[in-house]
């Protein structure tokens, strides 16, 4: 008969699990590489330190670098592209009160998009969260945070970029977007990266790329390599969601990222993440 938890350790499981289900993550495995480690903080004594879980450079404390070339404070909705006459503007008119598939049925908000709309890099991910369901914006959640800090890595603001989703409408428990609700709602994110026009699209996570190039192809055989979409550059690399989880990937990411950096004609840092 095993004894039972003492209550600060059933505290501290208690929390661990609130954090995963905040991420989405609801099924656990067991590792058997070797025991767990409880890396909880404790008061007044510093964290353990890990070679395992890199961090994006910090950004410098002068300001972030915006693209020479961008107006100030640009109209979400007033980019037109020059060949369809479309724009921004008329993709959320005709998106609507959207009930095209199964997801407008849970939904609290649409989540369409946030950022620049004549930015020279999009981020593309996969579907909203509870967070951005509740606050109608893309990446704003745990996740949200991590793409926050990697913008910022690479000498930018999330007001310097466009961020958008393969689907508009949270997938029930965070689960992946299923076929048909790509089907009905990837056309509306064709169109937003149509009337933008970006030079660099990256794809976070395998969701984003496999629906841009129409393959069913793993993320780990294109990761990192660029490839041609629309007269865009395009990259993958894997969602911020999957480097919560997976923390020494994100070495991988950074040297994704300053690939985009050296296209975009900004300064790359040398070095790993630290």
């Amino acid at each position: 008969m095993t004894s039972p938890l003492d209550q600060d350790l059933r505290r501290k499981i208690a929390a661990r699990l609130h954090y995963y289900d905040d991420l989405g993550i609801r099924l656990f495995y067991k590792d058997r590489r070797g025991k767990l480690v409880d890396q909880t903080p404790v008061p007044g004594k510093a964290p353990p330190k890990t070679a395992l879980a890199p961090a994006f450079p910090q950004a410098s404390r002068a300001a972030p670098v915006a693209f020479a070339d961008r107006p100030p404070a640009p109209s979400l909705f007033d980019t037109v592209n020059k060949i369809s006459n479309d724009t921004l503007l008329k993709v959320r008119e005709d998106l609507g009160d959207c009930r095209r598939c199964k997801l407008h049925k849970a939904r609290k908000n649409i989540v369409f998009a946030d950022g620049n709309p004549k930015a020279e890099l999009v981020f593309v991910g996969e579907g909203p969260g509870a967070d951005e369901d509740a606050q109608g914006l893309p990446f704003v959640g745990r996740a949200g945070k991590l793409l926050t800090q990697m913008i910022q890595a690479m000498g930018l603001r999330r007001e310097d970029v466009y961020i958008c989703n393969v689907v508009k409408c949270r997938p029930p428990e965070n689960r992946l977007p299923e076929k048909d609700e790509i089907a009905e709602c990837s056309p509306f994110l064709l169109r937003q990266l149509d009337v933008i026009s970006p030079k660099v699209i990256v794809c976070l996570g395998a969701c984003a790329a496999q629906t841009l190039l129409e393959t069913n192809r793993g993320i780990s055989q294109f990761r990192g390599q660029w490839l041609d979409f629309r007269g865009s550059k395009l990259m993958a690399t894997y969602h911020p969601a999957y480097l919560l989880r997976n923390p020494s990937a994100k070495a991988e990411v950074w040297k994704d990222l300053q690939k985009v950096m050296a296209v975009l004609g900004l300064e790359v840092r040398k070095g790993k993440p630290a």
